[in-house]
């Protein structure tokens, strides 16, 4: 169920239950690849044994166009649609940083690294649990340091400290690595790529005049969605402010964009192509200087962590300072800070009625991001749409059904559904286009009924008969 490589899971508008369905590599019609088991409803495939993306297509993008009109829309991307871009660009797979070693506690390290992967649901630590569990050990030699105290770990807490800047920086090195395979990638490519890209943001932020902004969430921190969002003329609302070197603040502004019509009196309208703008995970280009975060002044694919450390002129930083989730910068109170503003942000976004989230690429991993949205559904009129192109580990499926709340949820995961290519060119919601076709439905459908009920009044028989 889970290999969705050859299996895919189709939930929407009123299907009770996932579909599951297979491609068949011996359909008879090469446009009709796909076939449902045997035993499976047929409702709205029909007597034909295949069905191809049309059919699909007809179940998927009504749905998710009366989706996206929803009072308020929020957007969570995970790394898949880095992946989907780097692939579309360069045609090979985003490394990743899956371990490291830092020399002292290693075995203590990956022991908790590994307890905390398997309460999430993944069957080994990654470099996030790692980092963590470093980070967590550094603060309680610390703490015993500070008190005093005299153990055989405290002779070795320098150590530590040096190995996780270490790997953090190797860890930014590896991120930049992944902008500069989209910056060098062949013209072709990368015009190709950015073009996906931008349809695919353009989609969920191409809001009518009345709704609110589309709520953007991200856990990645890289600078994808950024670089998108500048080729499509997007303005990003987030709580940086600042020109030079903006700094992250608490208080949030709700400011918004609005322009006045030449010669129309009145309220003024809202300016196409905004969006409210977080990154829960923190970013590459954020900074703990200064006694605030700031964002430095990074060109996209930057060399490596020297840039971002020499943007400060004289007064360097080092990886501890790099404001990448759950990496807690030096003389901190707390390492909550920003992350815990970010987070409240996205719960007010999506806990709210009459709001629909979209998550793509996410693989819901994170138990954080998972309580929030779990609570969001529990408001009847709250609704998830899951875009997924594969559930290898099984905790999206796990996760749909812990909830139980089928009604509120729409699932589109597999090779097919969840491949960023073909959900642009045939399930989104086509932004430049979906106005008008709307307007041209309403139109046909007046003037439909106006002469039907002409042709019934003509041929309805007179009282004199």
């Amino acid at each position: 169920m889970t290999e969705t490589q050859n299996h895919h899971i189709l939930k929407t508008r009123d299907d009770r239950n996932p579909v599951i369905f297979k491609r068949d590599n011996k359909s008879p019609d090469a446009d009709k690849p796909y076939r449902l088991p045997c035993d499976a409803d047929r409702v709205w495939v029909g007597s034909e044994s295949h069905f191809g993306s049309e059919v699909l297509r007809s179940r998927i993008e009504p749905w998710l166009s009366a989706l996206f009109q929803s009072e308020h829309l929020s957007l969570l991307v995970g790394s898949g649609l880095t992946h989907a871009v780097h692939r579309l660009a360069s045609d090979q797979s985003l490394t990743a940083m899956d371990s490291t070693q830092f020399g002292v506690f290693d075995d203590e390290i990956a022991k908790e690294a590994k307890r905390v992967a398997k309460a999430a649901g993944r069957k080994k630590g990654n470099f996030e649990d790692q980092l963590r569990a470093a980070s967590e050990l550094l603060r309680g030699l610390d703490i015993l340091s500070d008190k005093g105290l005299k153990t055989d770990g405290i002779a070795d807490r320098e150590t530590l400290r040096t190995s996780i800047d270490t790997a953090i920086v190797s860890f930014s090195d590896s991120i930049l690595d992944g902008e500069r395979n989209l910056r060098t990638a062949s013209p072709e490519r990368r015009t190709a790529a950015f073009n996906y890209l931008v349809e695919f943001l353009m989609s969920f932020a191409s809001r009518s005049a009345p709704r609110e902004r589309l709520n953007l969430f991200t856990t990645n921190y890289d600078r994808y969605i950024e670089a998108g969002a500048d080729i499509a003329g997007l303005r990003m609302i987030d709580r940086f402010v600042g020109t030079l070197a903006p700094v992250f603040r608490s208080s949030r502004l709700d400011i918004d964009v609005h322009y006045n019509p030449p010669g129309i009196r009145g309220e003024p309208r809202y300016l196409e192509g905004v969006v409210r703008f977080a990154k829960l995970h923190g970013s590459v280009d954020w900074v703990d200087h200064g006694g605030a975060i700031r964002r430095v002044s990074l060109p996209f694919g930057a060399g490596d962590f020297a840039q971002i450390s020499n943007s400060f002129g004289t007064n360097s930083v080092d990886g501890g300072q790099l404001m990448v989730y759950p990496n807690a910068a030096k003389d901190r109170e707390t390492a909550d800070h920003p992350y815990v503003e970010l987070f409240r942000d996205f719960a007010a976004a999506i806990c709210r009625p009459n709001s629909t989230l979209v998550t793509y690429g996410y693989s819901y991993g994170d138990e954080h991001i998972n309580r929030v949205i779990g609570d969001m559904l529990t408001i009847p009129s709250t609704h998830l749409v899951i875009i997924a192109y594969d559930d290898r580990l099984g905790r999206i499926m796990d996760t749909y059904c812990e909830w139980g709340r089928p009604a509120q949820m729409t699932l589109l995961i597999g090779s097919h559904l969840g491949d960023l290519q073909t959900l642009v060119d045939r399930y989104l919601p086509k932004s430049a286009i979906d106005r008008t076709s709307i307007r041209m439905a309403e139109l046909l459908q007046v003037r439909w009924t106006t002469a039907r009920s002409d042709m019934d009044a003509t041929q309805q028989p007179s009282s004199d008969q």
